[in-house]
């Protein structure tokens, strides 16, 4: 499996320019690079080649749908038109940065390009069914979500951006947040970083305003050793120091849980895996016994690799561990909801 790059990689001459004493405060997407690096990871999940995350049979199945729909966000996103992504104007983005709000809030009214977004998500989901025989269910989806209305199509947006589980469709979820992930992904990586200021707290998106799905330590250049939140909808990473609670902002209390080995034992599969320096350490979730609740820390120094969304996704079996031991959840991941039910 190769490696995938999400950040630009940096020309000699501007290597040698770097002030290597200053920490990159905001890392913005490059939307084909993240999305297509996200797929790549999805897949490599699912098919058990990431020895620090386990798979079981199970969640694989839902991870090759997830991939296929991260494929429509390709699609879509390189056929969007120069023209159609646009910012909020100078004025807006001036007062946001006056105020410390963010520049392209996930509040308030929602660019009607995101419904064009949604329903070509849909027409290239059609297209892959045909190629990909562990689709053979999502037709049915696919026409429930073209039968919503707009009220109803909205309704569930407003529930996605807000995290609010009940009452929404935890079938439809995963796919409107994917239309908005394309919109407001695409909105970031158009942005200015200095138009992004530091916000009044450190835990939610200094771009969007949204929660962060997990944090990833990052190497390489400026970056190396380095804690980020990566956000779930615009997938901007900002800085946060290592050993600080992520939901709380407490220091005094945090803790590092992972899988024993019996745990990855668990799910051997008969095929070759990406080793990492330290299994163990590819995946955690940073427990915080100030405010009882924990957030996935994800490693590159272990597994070059990491996409926080997807290794966010496919390490439920961390969640259950941790949610047995009395810790709750500090933010969910868009792509995968559960009913009131569960």
């Amino acid at each position: 499996m190769g490696n995938f790059l999400v950040q630009r990689l940096l020309e000699p001459g501007e290597i040698e320019s770097l002030d290597h004493t200053t920490i990159p405060r905001l890392l913005l997407p490059q939307p084909l690079s993240l999305f297509t690096a996200r797929a790549a990871r999805l897949r490599q999940l699912a098919q058990g080649e990431v020895t620090g995350i386990p798979v079981g049979e199970t969640l694989r199945g839902y991870l090759l749908l997830m991939a296929a729909l991260v494929d429509a966000q390709i699609a879509v996103t390189a056929a969007l038109p120069p023209d159609a992504v646009t910012l909020p104007d100078a004025d807006a983005m001036a007062r946001a940065h006056e105020h410390r709000m963010p520049p392209i809030p996930i509040s308030g009214e929602r660019p009607p390009l995101w419904r064009s977004i949604f329903a070509s998500l849909l027409d290239h989901l059609e297209t892959l069914v045909v190629s990909q025989p562990q689709l053979a269910q999502l037709p049915q989806v696919l026409a429930e979500l073209r039968a919503l209305d707009d009220a109803a199509l909205e309704a569930c947006a407003d529930a996605v951006l807000a995290q609010q589980a009940e009452g929404i469709n935890p079938l439809h979820a995963p796919f409107v947040a994917a239309a908005l992930q394309v919109l407001w992904t695409a909105q970031a990586g158009r942005l200015e970083a200095t138009l992004a200021p530091t916000l009044e707290t450190g835990v939610l998106c200094p771009v969007c305003g949204s929660h962060p799905v997990a944090s990833v330590i990052r190497i390489g250049g400026q970056s190396q050793g380095y804690r980020y939140l990566q956000c779930g909808i615009c997938a901007c990473e900002w800085h946060m120091v290592r050993v600080k609670c992520s939901t709380c902002e407490g220091n005094a209390k945090i803790a590092y849980q992972g899988l024993d080995r019996a745990d990855a034992d668990a799910f051997d599969v008969a095929k070759p895996v990406n080793k990492a320096n330290d299994p163990k350490k590819v995946a955690r979730a940073e427990t915080c016994d100030e405010c009882h609740s924990y957030r996935k820390i994800f490693n590159q120094e272990h597994d070059y690799n990491v996409e926080p969304l997807a290794d966010d996704l496919a390490s439920l079996m961390l969640d259950m561990l941790v949610s047995e031991a009395g810790y709750a959840r500090a933010s969910g991941n868009p792509l995968l909801w559960f009913s009131d039910a569960a």
